[in-house]
């Protein structure tokens, strides 16, 4: 993915959803557990070393899997490269449920089913597309309603 370093930096420094200091592990061979501050900002999610304000890495929220794998552990592996883990380590196990499901929410994939899912629920209720109201174009509405078949 391409992406302007600037604007990478700038989106690391804005508040975030969730951030805690984890232990982490990237998957690279020989790697072990390290003490990070881990930042959700929308659906990116950073590492810092925990004394450092500029991040070490940014990992894309998308066509990714996130998995409970232990009581306190989590991991992040993507569709492209299953065999790439990124693994984290909480101080108990509710920390780990909230941050697997904080990370869940976070994808644009997530965000958009349940754009689509509430947009029928509307529709349901009033009888009436909620994007009009908005004037939101027929081309966009018909090009949202072929891609939720």
């Amino acid at each position: 993915m391409r992406y302007n370093e600037r604007e990478l930096l700038s989106l690391a420094r804005q508040p975030a959803e969730k951030a805690a200091e984890i232990l982490m592990r990237v998957p690279k061979k020989g790697s072990v557990l390290k003490k990070r501050l881990v930042k959700l900002v929308v659906n990116f999610l950073f590492y810092f070393r925990t004394d450092e304000a500029e991040p070490i890495g940014a990992l894309l929220l998308e066509r990714c899997r996130i998995t409970k794998e232990e009581e306190n552990v989590f991991s992040i592996s993507f569709l492209e490269e299953p065999e790439r883990k990124y693994c984290f380590e909480c101080g108990s196990e509710q920390q780990c449920r909230e941050w697997v499901e904080a990370l869940r929410r976070a994808s644009y994939e997530f965000m958009r089913s349940s754009l689509i899912f509430y947009r029928r629920e509307i529709q349901k209720m009033t009888g009436r597309d909620p994007l009009e109201q908005y004037g939101i174009s027929e081309e966009a509405r018909f090009q949202l309603g072929a891609q939720q078949q």
